[in-house]
């Protein structure tokens, strides 16, 4: 897709989950990486959460990875067991109790809602910006975008950006980015995973027509989601998404990734 200024090369990679590699120029993201085996049960106490698919690839079929955008440390659907050992010596961001947590890896950025942190990632420039997300009651969690100078400006004057939102339910305080950032690709986590509360079940992540309204406040240009069908705990099929997205007339801006194949998507 041409946008007005944008003189990156962006591919994906979709393994799995919400794990992802977002190459640009050369450089790879790794988003909330999960690798261990289809089937693997883990008991959280109020909730055993099961995953019913297996990695596209595995840790060894990777290319080198220079940074890693971890949502939250907390939970097995973001950060298994086989995953976490990706973060040993490599440069990670994440949220300020996921830092505290991962110490003392010595290359570990925490990241507030809306605050940007300038990092030299793979030899390049880029500005990465932390987004609220609303999770599970009392956690931490973030989304992030990813800014680069050869991302350039769009014909609206805002610098082209990529958006990964983490868990999270529909906020509209993410409308926000859009007085600041031309979501040139916006990265969902669907599923809507629904969890025990104090007051009862909680839906804590998109669902397709609440990842409709956001698509449509932040005017994404393009859309890939993930996190969908591979745990006992996601409630909502991607089938359901795709006919959300087909009725509310966003076919052309919706990219499904086959998980293992790089696909070019800027």
């Amino acid at each position: 897709m041409a946008l007005s200024g944008f003189q990156s090369k962006v591919d994906m990679t979709f393994i799995g989950t919400a794990t992802a590699i977002i190459t640009i120029d050369g450089v790879n993201f790794i988003t909330d990486p999960v690798f261990d085996e289809a089937g693997t049960s883990y008991d959280m106490g109020i909730i055993t959460l099961q995953s019913l698919k297996a990695p596209a690839l595995g840790l060894h079929e990777l290319p080198a990875i220079d940074a890693v955008l971890l949502s939250h440390e907390d939970h097995p659907d973001n950060l298994d067991t086989t995953g976490r050992t990706l973060l040993n010596g490599r440069l990670v961001v994440t949220t300020p109790d996921g830092a505290n947590k991962l110490k003392p890896r010595p290359a570990v950025h925490a990241i507030h809602p809306w605050q940007t942190i300038p990092l030299k990632i793979g030899g390049k420039d880029f500005n990465i910006t932390g987004t609220p997300c609303v999770h599970v009651p009392g956690g931490e969690t973030t989304g992030f975008i990813i800014q680069t100078a050869s991302f350039g400006t769009s014909a609206d004057g805002l610098p082209n950006a990529i958006y990964f939102s983490g868990d999270t339910i529909y906020l509209e305080e993410l409308a926000q980015m859009r007085k600041k950032f031309h979501i040139a690709l916006a990265i969902l986590n669907l599923g809507a995973v629904i969890a025990p509360g104090p007051d009862g079940p909680l839906q804590i992540t998109l669902d397709g027509k609440s990842a409709v309204q956001l698509i449509q406040d932040i005017e994404a240009d393009l859309v890939v989601p993930m996190h969908f069908d591979s745990w006992k705990h996601f409630t909502e099929p991607s089938t359901e998404s795709r006919k959300l997205f087909m009725e509310a007339g966003l076919k052309d801006k919706i990219v499904w990734i086959e998980p293992g194949a790089i696909r070019h998507v800027l």
